[in-house]
């Protein structure tokens, strides 16, 4: 099977989970049925506590936290669902989530990174795809929804803190010489978005040739599968 017939097969498996509230339910309920050192786990209840947090402050958060959520933000989460829903039945899910996938397990993976492997295959690799599919379903230039992604990376932002709150040990076990503060530092946020608003227009711009776009994309999914595996190395 080839590595578009992959991300072919991963993705539909959220077509039924249709609405803002659809997906947050479908996403809680996974969770709960997950042990608490899973890393998935620790990925989609970070999510869920981060819109809870932006939900009683009356913002838009991130899986979707309230009805009517733009248009991207209910893109991304369909896709980790269908991630989550793939991974349940033995179905290959895309490069980009398949470390977190393959080392939910891992004892040397601490939570931290279990969670930014996530953010990463998210930002990485789902919010590009996520702007090239809304602007086809708009029929409208990335452009358009450029006030709806920059939204999005505030909601972004909140559960990147919430995450390194959390989920990072304290000042007192981590310090510059443990690896998982390399780890940690390593990665930003601000630079992945950046990435991530490039690709999706340049995906955009290259739709009129459909092979070399179908080509960019599967090697963007790779790249951000490679980062994340990167995230998830064993520590202990």
């Amino acid at each position: 099977m080839t590595t578009t017939q992959q991300r072919a097969t991963a993705v539909p498996s959220a077509r039924g989970t249709r609405g803002p509230a659809a997906v947050r339910s479908r996403l809680r309920a996974a969770a709960d049925a997950l042990p608490d050192g899973d890393g998935v786990a620790v990925f989609t209840r970070a999510c869920l506590a981060a819109t809870r947090q932006t939900d009683a402050a009356g913002h838009a958060g991130l899986f979707p936290g309230v009805a009517g959520a733009g248009e991207l933000e209910l893109r991304l989460a369909r896709r980790y669902a269908a991630a989550v829903d793939a991974a349940a039945v033995g179905l290959p899910v895309p490069a980009c989530w398949r470390p977190l996938f393959q080392l939910r397990h891992h004892p040397g993976v601490r939570p931290l990174q279990f969670a930014l492997a996530g953010l990463n295959a998210q930002v990485g690799h789902d919010l590009v795809l996520a702007v090239v599919d809304a602007c086809q379903a708009l029929g409208c230039e990335p452009a358009r929804l450029e006030s709806d992604f920059d939204r999005l990376g505030a909601a972004l932002t909140g559960l990147e803190e919430h995450i390194r709150e959390h989920l990072a040990p304290g000042p007192e076990t981590l310090d510059v010489t443990d690896p998982l503060a390399h780890l940690a530092g390593v990665w930003s946020l601000e630079r992945a978005r950046e990435g991530a608003w490039a690709a999706a227009r340049m995906l955009w711009g290259a739709r009129r040739a459909p092979e070399f776009a179908r080509e960019c994309a599967e090697r963007l999914d790779a790249g951000t599968g490679l980062v994340g595996r990167c995230l998830l190395t064993p520590l202990g």
